[in-house]
């Protein structure tokens, strides 16, 4: 006659049996369900992909690219006489350039001469061998095919972008038979992409350099 304590062992056994395969079938479902789950996702990331690649696809190209580098701007730093710019406008012929575009700012004792030049290369080279006190910056320079409405549009642009002009001042010449504005701002390329995005034609060295 068997004990009551070796049926119970034999209960005890079978249901710790039964709560391991209930253990190991959740598992093996969580894990199918995991894997599934991870299939869904990857198919979805794919599908997303594709509809990203397709939307991208029948996004118009931005083509008013801006070609060629920024125009160099140099800022010659003069004393306050008589002939000083004189001497400067000599200097520059000598080597065959000359300045296209012009802006003196004068203080008690000395005056800074904002310019231009035709072969920036070539005056920086000068400037350094004549000892000549300058600083270098890139300036916007935008073409202006009509003064009169284009003006107000720039500079509105130029303030929905947060973009501030430091100073500004027209060219000497008319680079590809048009009026042309040199702006000095606080972020050239913000500015730069703001004014193509709104129609305006910005200039290269290369442009006013022909």
């Amino acid at each position: 006659m068997r004990s009551g304590n070796h049926y119970g062992s034999i209960l005890a056994s079978r249901e710790m049996n039964s709560l391991i395969r209930r253990r190991c079938w959740n598992i093996l479902v969580c894990q199918r369900n995991t894997e599934n789950e991870i299939v869904h996702l990857a198919r979805l990331g794919m599908f997303q992909r594709r509809v990203a690649i397709e939307m991208t696809g029948n996004l118009p190209e931005i083509t008013s690219k801006m070609e060629g580098p920024l125009v160099k701007q140099f800022s010659v730093f003069l004393p306050n006489k008589v002939g000083a710019m004189l001497d400067v406008v000599k200097l520059l012929s000598t080597q065959s350039t000359h300045a296209v575009a012009l802006s003196v700012s004068e203080s008690t004792d000395s005056a800074i001469a904002r310019i231009i030049a035709s072969d920036p290369a070539r005056v920086e080279k000068l400037f350094r061998e004549k000892n000549v006190p300058f600083g270098v910056c890139e300036v916007v320079v935008v073409e202006m095919r009509e003064v009169a409405t284009q003006l107000v549009k720039l500079l509105a642009a130029l303030v929905m972008a947060e973009v501030n002009v430091h100073f500004a001042y027209p060219l000497l010449i008319r680079p590809r038979g048009f009026a042309a504005i040199a702006l000095h701002v606080d972020d050239t390329e913000c500015a730069s992409t703001v004014l193509m995005g709104e129609g305006f034609k910005i200039l290269s060295q290369d442009d006013i350099s022909r």
